[in-house]
């Protein structure tokens, strides 16, 4: 390695203290959260990644970060997974600074290829370990189900990707601050990007969280009872805040492998007392209250992008009792009375 200071990604927020190992590369296989230093080969794709200040850096060939190996599902960008082998060459997977090997990508990039990296060398400790970041700072505590200060829990929900999941939360938490009460926001599941928990302290929420608060530098591909003890461990880190309601979302659409399995888990689902569901279109709308539904799960409210047109609002209070909130409605506090109460 030249000169050149090592630019740090998010995912690596906690790592101060560390030596680079260069000659394990030949014979190491990483696992999720596995952090290493890498060479900017190509740039692609990702020109900016986003730093521990949560700005992004501009990157540029032959440049080195620090990053760390995860999954990623996004089916407006990249499918991503860990190389199950040893694998010098690599792809940048997502901003926050998540690095794999791309195995599908949306038709919009399809003439765009991902950032291309080189391992230079795993980060170790003094022992000579490589250096995870879900095992690194915070502890993981077991699912209970124990909700801090028994809150309200409002869980969004929505169709796909974009389907204005994000933006649901951030105007009810912004609805409930204007009736006085104190509000928390978790996302649960995804990959690593402060965007959504950053946009939804500005409207408002008193404390946001997220899984990259316990070190994940994404949910995909995790099983039900790591990311159960993900939950429960946000749910305690919040106790001192002594939340009236928690907002929780969870990304991606109702069918993604880990929303499906949140959704079908009775442990997760005895926390939430109403739910939030977001579509792009009516149909989306009619599915997934059907889907929901069939699930034992009743919503209370409907949002999202489809909400942006009054014809689409239309279509849908034609066919559903469900109340359909704009932005400006769940903002506004006055429909927060759908959301009172304990289950």
């Amino acid at each position: 390695m030249n000169n050149l200071r090592i630019k740090k990604t998010i995912v690596c927020k906690d790592i101060d203290e560390y030596r680079i190992d260069s000659d394990i590369c030949d014979t190491f296989i990483p696992q999720a959260g596995d952090v290493a230093i890498f060479e900017i080969l190509e740039i692609g794709y990702h020109t900016t990644l986003q730093s521990v200040s949560k700005l992004r850096v501009f990157l540029v060939e032959g440049d080195y970060i620090m990053a760390g190996f995860g999954n990623r599902y996004a089916s407006e960008q990249f499918e991503g997974y860990i190389p199950d082998k040893v694998k010098k060459k690599l792809d940048i997977l997502a901003i926050g600074g998540v690095i794999g090997v791309v195995k599908s990508k949306h038709t919009l990039l399809k003439y765009i290829e991902p950032t291309k990296v080189r391992l230079i060398g795993y980060v170790v400790d003094e022992t000579g370990k490589v250096i995870n970041t879900k095992n690194y700072s915070v502890k993981r505590i077991p699912f209970t189900g124990v909700v801090p200060n028994t809150a309200i829990v409002i869980l969004s929900v929505g169709s796909t990707m974009d389907s204005g999941k994000t933006t649901a939360a951030a105007f009810c938490t912004r609805g409930l601050k204007t009736t006085g009460k104190k509000v928390a926001y978790i996302k649960l599941t995804g990959t690593i990007h402060t965007k959504d928990k950053d946009f939804v302290y500005d409207c408002g929420a008193d404390v946001t969280l997220d899984f990259s608060d316990v070190g994940f530098p994404s949910t995909y591909m995790c099983d039900k009872e790591e990311i159960l003890d993900l939950y429960q461990t946000l749910l305690v880190m919040l106790e001192r805040e002594k939340p009236d309601y928690i907002v929780i979302e969870i990304a991606d659409g109702l069918i993604e492998r880990e929303t499906d399995f949140l959704l079908r888990s009775k442990r997760f689902m005895s926390t939430i007392d109403h739910v939030i569901f977001s579509g792009n279109d009516s149909l989306a709308v009619f599915f997934g209250i059907e889907h929901l539904g069939k699930l034992g799960i009743s919503v209370a409210a409907v949002s999202g992008r489809f909400s942006m047109s009054p014809l689409l609002i239309e279509e849908v209070k034609l066919k559903t009792t469900v109340p359909v909130l704009t932005i400006e409605e769940l903002m506004s506090g006055e429909y927060i009375k759908l959301f009172q109460g304990k289950r």
